[in-house]
């Protein structure tokens, strides 16, 4: 197999040589050019053609490399752009937040113009069979005192300010079953307390107790801080009333309250530090 493939190069080779020189002596004979030189030309051709197409593929293959290279600045670019918008944006929407927030203490400030407010965000949402607090990331470095009242944005009562450290305080909602609190009925001005209940803390709810035998109290009512003592300051919305009782008695009234503040969706609500005494 060997020998044949060696004898048919040998043959091939021949062949392609006796054509070249078959095709110089035509090319001679019609007055082209010499003999040599024609010879050399038509042997040289085809690695000169080999040549150009080597030559051809290598410029495209660099043309290919130079798009590659130009394609990779232009995506890294592109990239940086977009991250100075996505940088831009977040910066906006956090100026947007703080412009709402201040908005929000401005309107407060200018419901109660004797209220001083400190505004704190919740670090922590604590709800137990028992109990129902927050804790506020500001403290005594800002003012806040055990006692103060704390409010949300809209100015309906939160709860009381019960325990409070250097940069961190411990708010009790209205909820709280320890929460007691002076309210009056604002339709009727009738006083009573407002006081967290443990059956009707896990639905949200609150209890008005210690209504008069002869309350006018309707479903529906307002129920506000009563600010007697100058423990609290009047006027604050606690909640309103949502169904009138009677104890097992039949001899005391009391009525359920559904809280204004929404507890479950506050992040953020304000310390009432100072207030003006309304006797």
């Amino acid at each position: 197999m060997k020998k044949f493939f060696s004898q048919t190069g040998i043959l091939i080779l021949s062949a392609v040589t006796l054509i070249a020189v078959i095709m110089c002596i035509v090319s001679s004979v019609g007055g082209g050019s010499g003999f040599l030189r024609n010879a050399a030309g038509v042997v040289a051709s085809p690695f000169r053609a080999a040549g150009a197409a080597v030559s051809r593929w290598t410029g495209n293959l660099s043309d290919h490399f130079t798009s590659v290279e130009e394609l990779q600045k232009e995506n890294a670019e592109l990239r940086r752009q977009i991250a100075s918008l996505e940088q831009s944006v977040r910066q906006a929407n956090a100026d947007s937040e703080e412009n709402e927030r201040l908005r929000t203490l401005l309107a407060l400030r200018q419901q109660r113009r004797d209220f001083v407010f400190e505004s704190a965000y919740i670090t922590e949402h604590s709800i137990t069979n028992w109990s129902s607090t927050l804790t506020l990331g500001k403290g005594t470095n800002c003012g806040i005192a055990q006692g103060n009242c704390v409010v949300d944005s809209e100015g309906y009562l939160v709860g009381i300010v019960t325990d409070v450290g250097l940069n961190w305080c411990t708010v009790a909602t209205v909820l709280d079953t320890e929460a007691q609190i002076g309210a009056k009925v604002f339709r009727t001005g009738e006083t009573t307390v407002a006081m967290g209940d443990l059956e009707l803390m896990s639905r949200n709810r609150l209890k008005l107790n210690y209504l008069a035998s002869e309350s006018g109290l309707y479903n529906g009512d307002l129920v506000v801080t009563s600010g007697l003592g100058g423990y609290y300051p009047s006027g604050l919305v606690i909640g309103s009333v949502e169904e009138i009782m009677t104890d097992d008695g039949g001899l005391t009234k009391y009525a359920i309250l559904t809280p204004q503040a929404n507890l479950s969706e506050l992040t953020e609500v304000f310390v009432i530090t100072s207030f003006d005494i309304v006797d």
